[in-house]
C-alpha cells in the first residue's frame, strides 16, 4: 500500500506544519483504521515525526525567534523522556495505549478551549529544571502512544507560561524533534520499528510540512485556534470510534 503511505505522509506533514504537532495524532488513528495494529502505527509514526520535525524546525526557525531557549530546555527532556518509549510500548497492552491517547487528548482539548489564544501579559519565566523536567514527562507518555507530545506541550506553554498559541505551536514542533529523535532509537532497539513504511511516509511528509508552515504563516491567530480545537476534537472522535 505505498501509494496509500504517500497520501498519508502528505497530508500527515501538513497537519504537522500547519498545526506544529508530530503528526502523530492523525497519523496514528488513520493507520488503525486501515488494518495496522496500535504498535505498529505507533512505530510508523514515530519515524513519520523524525522526518517533519527536523524540517519544520529548520523552516520555523526563520519565522519564530525567542523560542530556543525554552525550546532546548524542554527538548532535552522530551529526549531523555523519549528514550523510555520502547520499554513502555513493550510492557502495556494496545487497549491501554490506546485509552491513554484518547485520555490525554481529551484534557488538552478541555484546557486549549479555556485558554485565549494570546496573552496580554509577559511570559512567565520558569527554572531549567522545570522545563526540562515537564519535557521528560511528556516525552516518555507522547513517544509511547506514537506523538510527538506537541499536544501536551503546546497546553501547558499555553495555559501556564503565557506563549500566544502561534509560539507556543511552533515551540512544539520543536519539542517534537528532541522526542520522535530518542523515540525511534528506543523503539528500534525494542524491536518495534517499521522502516520501510516509515520511511515512505517520513518521506511523502516533507512537502506537507512546508506547505501546512506557509498557510500557517497567513492566518489569523484567532481563527488558528479554531483550527487547532477542530483537529484535536476530530482525532478524539476517531479514537472513539476505532476504540469502541
Amino acid at each position: 500500500m505505498i501509494y496509500e503511505l504517500l497520501l498519508f505522509g502528505l497530508v500527515t506533514g501538513f497537519v504537522s506544519g500547519f498545526f506544529g504537532v508530530g503528526g502523530g495524532m492523525l497519523l496514528v488513528p488513520t493507520l488503525l483504521m486501515v488494518g495496522f495494529i496500535m504498535k505498529e502505527a505507533i512505530a510508523i509514526s514515530v519515524m513519520q515525526m523524525v522526518f517533519s520535525s527536523i524540517f519544520g524546525t529548520f523552516l520555523n526557525s526563520k519565522k519564530q525567534t525567542g523560542v530556543f531557549i525554552d525550546g532546548i530546555l524542554i527538548g532535552i527532556g522530551g529526549f531523555l523522556g523519549g528514550l523510555s518509549s520502547g520499554f513502555i510500548v513493550s510492557t502495556l497492552s494496545n487497549e491501554t495505549l490506546q485509552y491513554v491517547f484518547i485520555i490525554i487528548l481529551l484534557a488538552s482539548i478541555i484546557k486549549l478551549f479555556i485558554t485565549p489564544a494570546e496573552h496580554n501579559k509577559e511570559e512567565k519565566k520558569h527554572s531549567k529544571f522545570l522545563l526540562i523536567l515537564i519535557g521528560a514527562v511528556v516525552g516518555m507518555i507522547a513517544m509511547s502512544i506514537g506523538v510527538g507530545g506537541s499536544i501536551m506541550i503546546t497546553p501547558i506553554l499555553v495555559g501556564l507560561m503565557n506563549y500566544n498559541l502561534k509560539k507556543a505551536t511552533t515551540l512544539g514542533l520543536f519539542f517534537v524533534m528532541f522526542s520522535s529523535s530518542a523515540g525511534f532509537i528506543s523503539l528500534s532497539y525494542s524491536g518495534h520499528m517499521l522502516y520501510s513504511e516509515g520511511f515512505t511516509v517520513g518521506i511523502a511528509s516533507l512537502l506537507g510540512v512546508y506547505l501546512g508552515i506557509k498557510v500557517k504563516n497567513k492566518i489569523n491567530i484567532k481563527s488558528y485556534k479554531k483550527y487547532v480545537l477542530f483537529l484535536y476534537i476530530l482525532t478524539f472522535l476517531i479514537m472513539i470510534y476505532k476504540t469502541i
